[in-house]
């Protein structure tokens, strides 16, 4: 069976100048990858409907723009709003406090062993519902390690990925591989095929994302303006009412390690004040009074809101609008503010807005008093909890300037059940095959807005644009290079220039190319594409056409160098904050890696 031959047209030659322009602009990160996605999109679809004559392609508008309904696109996105739901409903707290109380005493342990269940999990069902179940793990654990979250996401990706590579069932693309080869000849790959192979690369690979996620990842792309607020100290009051969880609880060396995140700096008990250096146990009625950032105040209150009741009239705050948004926001008081030189519970400020203060920071000096008994100055800064209507008609009190900037969604713990149960059932339908992950994603998507665990507005939040536009605009990449013969015409003018060196030249090209064009169309549309081509260069060369097939399964799973290669990478780009570069930088080396591995294995795997 020969190639057939790909006449070469201008129109071909256009579309790889469009999409080389493309991916540079992409890699080089000054325009912003919506902008650029756009840009391909508009790009091509005014060049395919002036000048691609119907001769050469029938793509049209609908056909370029088929990306925006591609059901790759849908689950993504609709993952992307369960995550969310996660998220605000602090659905994975526990199981994630239970692991991390290990993190503290054994970091590379603990670190391994998620890395290592991911990896295992990942080859024997599909790897994108295990990196949405891990993202928030590793988000909460990267926090414990006071880490950067671009240290652990593209890494839990990128290994799962390579897990995907040692069985048949790893990914979709090597299923679909095993199908072309299964159609077209009398072999066939079975289940363990890929394993021995497939475990050298993954091992070879996951040493290099161990060594090398240091220094070629970034770090601290988070918020700056978050940043910038998260290590000031709020002074906040805990009592230990009845059956509260620090009740007997020993300082060690003078520090609680119940409160391990909080200084405590006062300890009142009945009349008697008590100063550090601590030495009794804590007794009901005693009241703490902490020096603590927001970030800790607001872990407190989502994880733990049983360590702050007491702390004011919290039956008052309980009859609020519960069907509400809970938000932490920030109100500093205004110059000439009737709140001046009265306490808080002196100006009756819950009772006239409905909100908790939950600290207070005065920014000339760190004060020893209890929150309650501290008199107000002009500038003061209160930390404060409640509902959305109640912090937003906060805008028109003039006793306070209510910092919108400030104002953020807490984890609403009511919904954290019934999350799970919605998690739990996507995960599990997608792992077993019993529905396909975009009919899953979609209906769990659309039950954590049904049961309340996200509003209407919080779930489109969690739409995340670059997504969106980079999956259009692969899409319309992928079509324009498929109906202009260009990718057709790349695969034969490498295999003919390598077909005298030797079979393992000839893979060794083979292997790069595929591992080139998986990064530019998506995995599954290179296997597709290539599967075939394989067989075709079995034929002519006299190479065992399982031995090519393989090479290009193996090949489109090196889905490392660009985000749009693989959505698993779309997933994690996200709360990695990676740009488009990111994956670049840590990806090319990756795959040059294990080609340069494969090409070596070759004669003793497959006895070339």
């Amino acid at each position: 069976m020969d190639m057939q031959l790909i006449e070469t047209t201008w129109q071909m030659w256009a579309v790889f100048a469009i999409v080389f322009v493309g991916v540079i602009f992409y890699v080089l990160d000054t325009i912003s990858i919506e902008l650029v996605s756009a840009g391909i999109l508009g790009t091509l679809l005014v060049f395919f409907q002036i000048f691609v004559p119907e001769s050469i392609s029938d793509v049209d508008a609908r056909s370029l723009l088929s990306g925006f309904s591609d059901p790759a696109l849908i689950a993504i996105l609709a993952l992307l709003v369960i995550g969310q739901g996660i998220f605000h409903t602090g659905a994975l707290e526990g199981p994630t406090k239970k692991l991390n109380s290990y993190l503290d005493a054994y970091p590379r342990r603990t670190l391994f062993l998620v890395f290592f269940t991911a990896f295992v999990v990942s080859m024997f069902m599909n790897n994108t519902p295990v990196v949405v179940m891990f993202i928030p793990v590793l988000s909460a654990m990267a926090l414990q390690l006071r880490s950067s979250a671009s240290k652990y996401m593209m890494p839990l990706s990128f290994i799962c990925i390579l897990a995907g590579m040692t069985t048949l069932i790893g990914s979709s693309t090597n299923i679909l591989v095993a199908g072309v080869l299964e159609r077209t000849t009398d072999a066939r790959i079975e289940f363990f095929d890929p394993a021995m192979p497939g475990l050298f690369l993954a091992i070879i690979g996951a040493i290099y994302i161990i060594v090398f996620s240091k220094w070629l990842l970034p770090s601290g792309n988070e918020n700056r303006q978050e940043q910038q607020y998260s290590g000031q100290q709020y002074i906040a009051p805990i009592r230990i009412s009845k059956n509260h969880p620090l009740i007997g609880k020993k300082p060690v060396a003078g520090l609680f390690a119940d409160l391990r995140m909080m200084t405590v700096r006062h300890i009142q008990r009945g009349d008697e004040d008590l100063l550090p250096p601590f030495d009794d146990a804590l007794q009901v009625d005693d009241i703490l009074t902490v020096a603590a950032t927001r970030k800790a105040l607001t872990g407190l209150m989502t994880t733990h809101p049983e360590y702050l009741e007491g702390m004011l009239s919290v039956e008052g705050f309980k009859k609020g609008e519960r069907t509400s948004r809970m938000v932490i926001s920030e109100a500093v008081i205004a110059p000439g503010s009737r709140m001046i030189g009265r306490t808080i519970e002196q100006a009756g400020f819950q009772r006239e807005t409905g909100c908790l203060v939950l600290g207070l920071q005065r920014r000339s000096r760190m004060v020893r008093e209890r929150m309650m008994h501290i008199r107000l100055q002009a500038g003061d800064s209160l930390l404060l909890f409640g509902y959305v209507p109640q912090v937003e008609a906060m805008r028109n009190n003039h006793d306070v300037l209510l910092l919108d900037w400030a104002t953020k969604d807490l984890p609403d713990i009511r919904k954290a059940t019934i999350a799970r149960i919605i998690f739990a059932l996507v995960i599990g339908s997608a792992a077993f095959g019993i529905l396909p992950i975009v009919h899953t994603a979609f209906a769990g998507a659309t039950l954590m807005i049904a049961t309340g665990c996200l509003n209407m507005r919080q779930a489109v939040r969690a739409l995340d644009t670059k997504i969106f536009m980079l999956i259009g605009a692969a899409f319309s990449m992928g079509i324009a290079l498929e109906h202009t013969g260009g990718a057709q015409y790349i695969a034969q003018q490498v295999i003919g220039a390598l077909e005298g060196y030797g079979p393992q030249v000839l893979i060794a090209g083979l292997f790069l190319l595929v591992a080139i064009m998986t990064n530019l169309l998506s995995n599954a549309a290179t296997a597709i594409l290539f599967a075939p081509i394989a067989i075709s260069v079995s034929a002519q060369t006299g190479i065992d056409a399982k031995i090519l097939v393989l090479t290009v399964l193996f090949a489109a799973n090196c889905s490392f160098a660009t985000p749009i290669a693989y959505q698993t990478n779309l997933l994690v780009m996200g709360p990695g904050h990676y740009s488009f570069g990111d994956f670049a930088k840590f990806g090319i080396p990756l795959i040059l890696l294990i080609w340069v591995s494969y090409v070596l294995m070759l004669p003793f795997v497959f006895s070339l």
